[in-house]
């Protein structure tokens, strides 16, 4: 095979994305000088691009760690409320945790845990495990309340209203906040505080 032969059948080497002179020209000592100088230029564009890349992330990180811990539970609380909302209808069955069916704390763990807020699996263990306890009167969407001795939980989702899986027979709802859950509330926590 001939020099102008290995030149013409060799993939075109791109600096900056056209073709470099002495390649079109068809000269290999050229083409080999390019190369190693394209080489140096990827290598030296890569590094720059990884160091690029290190920042945007570390960056993200600290625009990340900007969000306040309450900014960021408040988002969270958010996407709780969401997911417990789309999971009106589905019906009460003891000890499931979805999706498809609910008991009380099955929907809240299940929920929080979409939002990326583990909880345990039983009410009680849910309000020991959550450390910020809040009143009655400080509620915010996405707060847990418990009622009964702390026996039922449902999620606050504002303008007195909460969403629960009540009880055998029923679905997924949302109820107001009076008679019997105001007089059989135990208390409130809220997940990711």
């Amino acid at each position: 095979m001939t020099t102008n032969a290995m030149a013409d059948s060799a993939p075109a080497l791109q600096v900056n994305g056209t073709a470099s002179g002495s390649e079109q020209a068809g000269n290999t000592e050229g083409t080999a000088s390019a190369a190693s100088a394209g080489s140096a230029d990827s290598e030296g564009k890569a590094e720059t691009d990884a160091k690029a890349e290190s920042k945007a992330k570390s960056g993200e990180s600290r625009a990340k760690a900007k969000l306040s811990k309450a900014a960021l539970q408040k988002i969270r609380a958010g996407k709780a409320v969401s997911v417990a909302k789309k999971q009106i209808g589905d019906p009460y069955r003891w000890g499931a945790t979805g999706p498809g069916a609910f008991d009380c704390s099955g929907l809240v763990k299940y929920a929080w845990g979409k939002a990326g807020v583990t909880l345990p699996r039983i009410t009680h263990s849910q309000y020991r495990a959550i450390r910020k306890k809040v009143s009655w009167s400080n509620l915010r969407p996405g707060d847990l309340l418990f009622f009964s001795g702390k026996g039922h939980v449902g999620m606050y989702v504002g303008k007195g209203r909460m969403v629960h899986s009540p009880s055998s027979g029923k679905t997924v709802r949302i109820v107001k906040l009076k008679g019997h859950y105001r007089s059989s509330f135990a208390g409130a926590a809220r997940p990711g505080a």
